[in-house]
Formats: C-alpha cells, sequence, structure tokens
C-alpha cells in the first residue's frame, strides 16, 4: 500500500494536542463559570455595550491607521538598501516585545502636558492623553508592527524581480509601486489587517496608561473586564466571553478570506 507523504507524524499529535489544550481549555474555563440566565442582563447592560461599541470603533480606526502608515513603511523596509535598516526595523518591531504599559508611558510622556510633543500640541489647544484619539493611537503603536511584519515578509518572499523587469519597461518607482508592488502585497494583507485589528480589539497596558478608563470616551471592552472584575467577577466573565466571541467571529470570517488573497 502506498504510503501518503503528506500524512502528519504521529509524535507530532502529543504536543499538538497540549498546544491545543493550552488554548481552548481556558476558554473553557470561563465558560463553566458563566450562569446562563444571567447573560443577557449582563450583555445589555450600558457598561457592556459602550464598551464593545468603543473598542470596534477605535479598532477599525487603529487598523485603518496602520494599513496607511504601515504599508509603506512595509515596503521601505523591504525594498529601500539604504544604510541603517536594520536598525530601523528592530525600532519598529520594538512594540512586540515590550510591554504594552512601557508603550503607554512611552506615549503619555510624548504626547502628555509635560512630554517632548505636549506642550507645543497644548498650545494649539490639543490634548491627546485619556482622549478616545488616545485609544487609537494607543492600539495603533501595539498593532501596527503586526502588519509591517506581515507585508514586508511577503515583499521579501516574492523578492525584487517583478519590479525589475517593470523597471527595464520603463515604469517609474510609484507606476511600478501600484502596478506591481501592491498587487504583491494583497495576497498577505487581508490576513495581516486581521491581525492587526484583533491585536487592537485586544489593546489593554497602553490603552490605559496613555488613555485611562473612561466609560463611553476612552474604557473598551479589555478595560471594562478590568474594572468590572474589581466588584463582580461574573459580569467580568461575561464580557471576556463577549470578547472572545467578537475575536473568533473576525478570525473566522476575514481569514479564510485573508488567506486565498480575497479580502
Amino acid at each position: 500500500m502506498r504510503r501518503n507523504p503528506s500524512r502528519v507524524p504521529l509524535v507530532l499529535w502529543v504536543p499538538a494536542l497540549l498546544a491545543l489544550a493550552l488554548v481552548v481549555l481556558p476558554v473553557v474555563g470561563l465558560l463553566t463559570r458563566v450562569d446562563p440566565a444571567e447573560v443577557p442582563a449582563l450583555l445589555l447592560s450600558p457598561a457592556a455595550l459602550d464598551a464593545l461599541r468603543l473598542s470596534v470603533l477605535t479598532g477599525l480606526i487603529s487598523t485603518a491607521l496602520s494599513l496607511v502608515l504601515g504599508t509603506p513603511l512595509a515596503v521601505v523596509l523591504a525594498r529601500s538598501r539604504m544604510p541603517g535598516m536594520r536598525v530601523l526595523r528592530a525600532l519598529v518591531l520594538l512594540p512586540l516585545v515590550l510591554p504594552p504599559v512601557v508603550g503607554g508611558l512611552a506615549l503619555l510622556y510624548l504626547l502628555g502636558r509635560t512630554g517632548l510633543l505636549g506642550g507645543v500640541l497644548e498650545l494649539a489647544g490639543i490634548q491627546l492623553p485619556y482622549t478616545t484619539a488616545a485609544v487609537v493611537l494607543a492600539q495603533t503603536f501595539v498593532a501596527m508592527p503586526f502588519l509591517v511584519v506581515g507585508l514586508e515578509g511577503a515583499l521579501r518572499t516574492a523578492g525584487g524581480r517583478y519590479e525589475q523587469v517593470a523597471a527595464t519597461l520603463g515604469a517609474g518607482p510609484w507606476l511600478a509601486f501600484r502596478r506591481v508592488t501592491l498587487p504583491l502585497l494583497l495576497p498577505a494583507l487581508g490576513s495581516s489587517l486581521v491581525l492587526t485589528f484583533a491585536r487592537a480589539l485586544g489593546e489593554f497596558g497602553a490603552t490605559i496608561t496613555f488613555a485611562g478608563s473612561l466609560q463611553g470616551t476612552t474604557r473598551t471592552l479589555p478595560l471594562a473586564i478590568y474594572t468590572t472584575a474589581q466588584t463582580d467577577v461574573d459580569a467580568a466573565v461575561v464580557m471576556s466571553l463577549l470578547l472572545v466571541v467578537v475575536a473568533l467571529l473576525v478570525i473566522v470570517i476575514a481569514r479564510p478570506r485573508a488567506v486565498e488573497g480575497r479580502l
């Protein structure tokens, strides 16, 4: 009988199942704590609805901002041959390894009243800390590197031969970017956007440090869960499950399209 070379080796199933259990069982633990009779009232509470609305709204804005700013940055990192690109890449990826609360402090001491640029913004009548705009900035700070990493990796995998061919045919840098580079990015763009939005949706540390926790203004769903857990653990568990469901919906609906390059 012919063996199937694509079969997964049996020895890999044990660690794979352990990894799956590590991811799934904590969510099952949340489910065991929920009283189904209390779920509708807790989910329809003003605090939960405000937090969900704010999380989705700021997450979408942060993702759009990451797309507009992160796509050119990914192209620069993947295609530029200027000196110092390795250092620049390390700085871009820094939010991936920094604790989010450190990112929040960095934003606060840059854009706060006594920050490096905060005084100038204050003179112009602009106050960013503890506003909805601060939530967007905090989410973008921690989530945009996911988009940059995904798109830069796609460009490096594709190589630069297509742009070189376009250049030999007389295409300038901008035309080659629009007609060649952007189509190369499309297959990776969907999955990168999904990861960016999911990271923005779950952001906590940088947000609470830079934006605070004001209901209806800066209290996103992760912050609402943390605040509610201090007084009502059951309500916090229900909100946690709501965040899990929203994140799963985003991934399940968007991920297949993203993988196939149709998002």
